[in-house]
Formats: C-alpha cells, sequence, structure tokens
C-alpha cells in the first residue's frame, strides 16, 4: 500500500456565513463571488445550497445574524489551501469551514430516496392512526363535569361570634 494519497481531485463540503451588512440579493451576489474563488482554481462545484438568512448562536465580529451558503465541490488538494487562504483573507465571509466529504453516487441517492419515501410513509399511517384514535376517543367519551359543591354561605355574624368564642376561650392560653 502506498502512504501517498491517489492523485486527482477530492470531494469537499464548505459551510460559510456571510455577515448581516449585506441585502438578501446582495448577499446571494457574494455567494456567487465565493463559487468563482473555487472554479477560478480549477474546482468543479457539484452542489449548492442558499440557507438564507439565520440567527446565529453567538456573534461574531458584532454580528447577531448571517446568510448561510454551503457548496460541494471537487478540488486538487495542492489548490485548497489557496482557496481556503482567498476566503480567510476575504471581508465578506465570517466563518467558512471545509471537510472532506464521501461523494454520493447515483445509487446511494436513489437508495436514500427510497428510505425518505418509507419513512414518509410511516409518519403518514401513525398521523392516521392518532387522528382515528382521537375520533374514537372524542365521540365515545362523555364529558364529565365536576361534582358541585354544596353553597354554604355563612352569615359574618355567626364567624364573629365563632371568633369571639375562640379569642375567649380560656384553656388556649
Amino acid at each position: 500500500m502506498s502512504k501517498t494519497k491517489a492523485a486527482g481531485a477530492t470531494h469537499y463540503e464548505m459551510l460559510f456565513i456571510l455577515p448581516n451588512k449585506f441585502t438578501d440579493d446582495e448577499a446571494k451576489k457574494v455567494m456567487e463571488k465565493v463559487g468563482q474563488v473555487i472554479t477560478e482554481n480549477s474546482g468543479q462545484i457539484t452542489h449548492t445550497e442558499y440557507w438564507g438568512k439565520k440567527k446565529m448562536a453567538y456573534e461574531i465580529k458584532h454580528n447577531a445574524y448571517g446568510y448561510y451558503g454551503l457548496f460541494e465541490f471537487d478540488l486538487e488538494g495542492n489548490f485548497l489551501a489557496v482557496v481556503d487562504k482567498n476566503l480567510r483573507l476575504s471581508a465578506d465571509v465570517l466563518r467558512h469551514q471545509i471537510i472532506v466529504k464521501k461523494a454520493k453516487s447515483a445509487e446511494d441517492i436513489a437508495r436514500a430516496e427510497v428510505i425518505r419515501a418509507k419513512i414518509d410513509s410511516k409518519k403518514a399511517a401513525t398521523e392516521k392512526q392518532q387522528e382515528e384514535k382521537e375520533k374514537k376517543t372524542s365521540s365515545t367519551e362523555t364529558p364529565v363535569t365536576a361534582p358541585k359543591a354544596k353553597d354554604k354561605r355563612v352569615d359574618l355574624k355567626d364567624l364573629d361570634e365563632k371568633l369571639e368564642g375562640i379569642l375567649n376561650a380560656k384553656d388556649l392560653i
């Protein structure tokens, strides 16, 4: 076995955050510029997602909100350092993280869709059962009313007499 990496492009995933100073349209343009940094360094973008404006867990450079974007791309390892350096020096990118990701084949994607369809059908079936169970319990149950408490109203004079009797009792002292 060889201790060196095989030649060729590696599949990467990069998540990045743009500051809140941009509008939504401007953030999409900056995202295109980030994609250009990858393609200028002989990279090939395979998947792009724009997540939009989200609240961050903590402030970064006095920004509580940021625009999130995700790229999956193929790039040779010697160009990765150049892309990373360009993004670190860019004032338009607050944070970014690049990780190696296994490229999904067409079979993997098809298998994931089948699994997702099974999960969705099971969720729908359990929701339907839950609705039927609720209908049965609501139609068979009779409303239970709390027993009415006897309305014992005590006259204020009676209370005063009892209080005087308690206070004047000699066995309390």
